[in-house]
């Protein structure tokens, strides 16, 4: 976190802002939200492009991914350890060497009081929602510089009640955002299938080619994801 990126020129930023909003990747609808989320990457010392590999935009909210979350975490010296990773039950051990250590734990029976598990997705994979909420609390309880004024993806779709990815279907959801926002390999391939469906329907070559690209970066973290968390 400490190695120093050189500033990208506000008319580089643009341009690049520009060629996110067009592909339609990362959930980026218009130039000024690919923008603002650059802005935001490059005042925390990243190359503006990182914004649209570790940030998601759900109905015009920017979410940082909870995987990206915990890489950010673990990059500036924090430690997790997990504990409990089931359905019902996700638990770890977060410690930073500025933060102390701390035992974060989400339960089924916890979201539900917090009237969470009536949505497909905690439904269909509850153990990732878990993960991602445990995620959350604890980088922020232990080293919260790293999430200041960012949500993960499952908290922005949780408090805005946009459609999310269940069983495979893609829902009202745009298809990429759709794959964007898999939470694991499995519902990755599911999501894809479907999205390929839609696209072929449609006859959309240029859905088509998005569509696939977003396979490959999701699938492309998700192996990270994996990765690190086995060498923890």
């Amino acid at each position: 976190m400490s190695k120093e990126i050189a500033t990208v020129s506000v008319g580089d930023i643009e341009k690049m802002a520009l060629a996110v909003a067009k592909s339609g990747m990362f959930g980026v609808r218009t130039p000024e939200q690919a923008m603002s989320l650059m802005l935001i990457a490059q005042a925390e010392g990243l190359h503006p492009a990182i914004a649209a590999r570790d940030y998601h935009v759900i109905q015009g909210r920017p979410a940082l991914r909870a995987d990206a979350m915990l890489a950010r975490f673990q990059a500036a010296g924090g430690r997790v350890e997990w504990v409990d990773h089931t359905d019902a039950k996700v638990s770890a051990r977060f410690s930073h060497p500025l933060g102390g250590s701390v035992l974060i734990d989400w339960t089924i029976e916890r979201a539900k009081n917090a009237g969470l598990t009536n949505k497909e997705t905690w439904r269909a994979y509850p153990r990732q929602m878990l993960r991602s909420r445990v995620i959350s609390e604890g980088v922020r309880a232990v080293f919260p510089g790293v999430a200041v004024g960012t949500y993960t993806v499952e908290e922005v779709q949780d408090m805005s009640g946009s459609p999310v990815v269940s069983g495979g279907a893609v829902a009202d959801l745009d298809p990429v955002e759709a794959i964007l926002a898999a939470p694991d390999v499995d519902a990755l391939k599911a999501v894809y299938v479907e999205a390929v469906k839609r696209a072929k329907k449609s006859k959309d070559e240029d859905l088509l080619g998005r569509i696939d690209e977003a396979k490959n970066q999701r699938k492309a973290e998700l192996t990270t994801a994996i990765e690190v968390s086995e060498n923890e």
